[in-house]
């Protein structure tokens, strides 16, 4: 009973501590790329975090139980809003690849085929994107670069802490501005395609007005834009991940 005793306290505040890595562990896992899509059932996501916060809790500090409930819900709104923040983060790469894959698809005249193949409405060419994405992160590792961010951003977002809104929101701002970069940037070579074959499609029109120049232009731009897809993927996943990597090493650095 004396040894009961003695472990009782230390137990409550194992277990507190605990529920504390839980909260920010949850809120992210819910928007973590490839374990927090809807397709992916609540309970797996659960069992997802509740993993995750047992790998992470013993690499931190643990933390004092609250002195009364305002201490208490104090530390269970910092820690949401902290988890939601770096899962927003990670989740702006994901919409980063869905826009890069519709204007991609807008540009080759392929944005209607299986729109309605995932869970949102989405070009084909954007659930590739998206399903070869998720797969790259996963294989490089994301579970265990996920268990550091979650690490590291205690340095950055304190136990109990709020973080200003000024700062927050021109972090939210400059993380959409590099999502939209981003995708510009993957879908780059479509839009200089479409481009050419407009340009090409105009100078033939010119040349023969008589010729159906939009029928017999439209195979061919459907069929360079799987051909550059098919080049083109394994590059734009590369600069992706390197990308997300980048983030998941130090997601609070504002580059300009």
């Amino acid at each position: 009973m004396t040894a009961l005793e003695e472990l009782l306290p230390w137990l409550n505040s194992a277990l507190w501590h605990g529920f504390i890595v839980f909260l920010r562990v949850g809120a992210m896992t819910a928007l973590l790329p490839g374990f927090g899509e809807q397709t992916v059932p609540t309970r797996i996501k659960l069992v997802v975090a509740l993993c995750f916060t047992l790998i992470v809790a013993p690499a931190l500090p643990i933390s004092p139980p609250p002195a009364g409930m305002g201490e208490t819900f104090l530390l269970i709104g910092t820690e949401t809003l902290s988890g939601l923040a770096l899962g927003l983060g990670l989740r702006l790469f994901i919409l980063a690849l869905q826009t890069a894959g519709s204007i991609a698809a807008q540009s080759t005249s392929l944005s209607q085929v299986l729109g309605g193949a995932a869970v949102d409405p989405l070009p084909a060419m954007g659930y590739i994107l998206i399903v070869a994405g998720l797969a790259l992160a996963v294989m490089t590792g994301l579970h265990v670069k996920a268990a550091q961010l979650i690490i590291l951003s205690y340095d950055f977002l304190p136990t109990g802490r709020f973080v200003a809104a000024s700062q927050i929101s021109e972090w939210g701002v400059h993380q959409v501005a590099q999502a939209f970069s981003l995708a510009f940037t993957l879908a780059a070579p479509f839009v200089i395609l479409s481009v050419l074959y407009n340009f090409a499609l105009g100078a033939i029109n010119r040349a023969m007005p008589q010729l159906m120049v939009a029928f017999v232009g439209a195979p061919v731009i459907t069929l360079g834009g799987l051909a550059l897809l098919m080049v083109s993927a394994p590059y734009m996943l590369t600069v992706w991940i390197n990308e997300m990597d980048r983030f998941l090493a130090d997601p609070f650095r504002m580059t300009p």
